[in-house]
Parts: structure tokens; C-alpha cells; sequence
């Protein structure tokens, strides 16, 4: 039981780290809402070394609606010009 609270609050922590970096290298778009390509995130040297699986980071704050992207998963080279949108202030 021990291990499943861990990993929840790692995965929450990365999250978090997630929306700074969105917020770091992203623009307020057309709706005012915080935009960042995926290519931007998974190109940034920070961002490498911060998030050991990115997509997997990207993957839990969509289904916690923290941020919207069209598809299910993002990958390299194909999904570049996607944009992520953060939702939360």
C-alpha cells in the first residue's frame, strides 16, 4: 500500500513539474490559455532530463484534465506540431 501512495505522489509531482515547463516554454494562444508544441517539450534539454518517460507524464495530466492534446499519444517526429494546452491557471 505503501508503494502505490509513492508512485501517486511521484506521478502528482511530475505533473507539476510538467505544468512549469508547459508554463516556461509556452505562449498564451488565440484563447489565452498556455500552448506548447510537443515537439518544444520533448526537445528541451531540461525537460529530458527532468522526466524519465514524458509521454507517460503527458498521458496522467491529461486524465487528470490538467492539459488537452489531441490524440491519445504523443510521439516524437510525427507529433511535433501538436499542441498542448494547459488548462489550469
Amino acid at each position: 500500500m505503501e508503494a502505490v501512495c509513492e508512485v501517486r505522489m511521484n506521478v502528482e509531482n511530475e505533473v507539476n513539474l510538467l505544468v512549469e515547463e508547459i508554463r516556461r516554454l509556452g505562449a498564451p494562444g488565440v484563447d489565452g490559455k498556455i500552448t506548447v508544441k510537443f515537439g518544444v517539450l520533448f526537445a528541451d534539454d531540461k525537460c529530458a532530463n527532468l522526466f524519465e518517460a514524458l509521454v507517460g507524464t503527458l498521458r496522467a495530466a491529461k486524465r487528470k484534465k490538467i492539459i488537452m492534446y489531441e490524440g491519445e499519444m504523443l510521439l516524437q517526429g510525427s507529433h511535433d506540431n501538436v499542441d498542448i494546452v494547459l488548462l489550469q491557471d
